[in-house]
């Protein structure tokens, strides 16, 4: 019992590290997508008893950042005009709140897709494929989905209590992305 209890916190203490890895990693934000897949790498190999540390990491990082700085730019650039959605919608235009509503679901789902899409990289993988399946998955599996937002609010809980725990609390993100795919394989 007590390996057990001892196992699940070394996880979740990986976790945390992972988060700082890729906070530290994404610091150039566009490479943002790239720490995550880098981080979820880490976080397979981790729990399926593979070694591997921050120099798997960086490799990682590396393989994925090749092509991964084109959807992190991608990304930034959807959430400003997202972004600048939201803010004319706070100008009071009529059916504001509809769109607004829209406008925040369309974030969400565009950041689940990403995450989930970072998840499912491997070296060599195709971007354009890995997000495409990825937007099927985010919008096949609400239930996973919902599991990443919950994983987002974790995120934002943190940064509200104390910003430094935002940076540890995405790996905590990655690790719910990674349970919501496994989860989306098994049924």
């Amino acid at each position: 019992m007590r390996a057990r209890v001892l196992a699940r916190f070394g996880v979740f203490a990986e976790c945390l590290l992972v988060g700082v890895w890729i906070a530290l990693a994404s610091l150039p934000l566009v490479t943002l997508p790239a720490a995550l897949a880098a981080g979820a790498a880490h976080l397979r190999r981790w729990t399926g008893e593979v070694e591997g540390g921050w120099r798997e990491f960086v490799a990682d990082l590396r393989s994925a950042v090749r092509r991964g700085w084109l959807v992190g730019l991608a990304v930034w650039a959807a959430l400003a005009l997202l972004g600048a959605d939201l803010a004319i919608v706070r100008a009071g235009l009529p059916g504001g709140r509809f769109v607004g509503a829209v406008g925040v679901l369309a974030m969400l789902a565009l950041i689940v897709t990403v995450l989930r899409a970072c998840t499912a990289w491997r070296p060599n993988a195709s971007w354009r494929a890995l997000l495409g399946a990825a937007a099927r998955r985010t919008l096949g599996d609400p239930a996973g989905s919902l599991l990443v937002v919950c994983g987002l609010g974790v995120i934002a809980a943190s940064a509200w209590f104390a910003a430094p725990l935002a940076a540890p609390a995405l790996g905590v993100v990655v690790a719910a992305t990674l349970a919501a795919e496994h989860r989306a394989r098994l049924s």
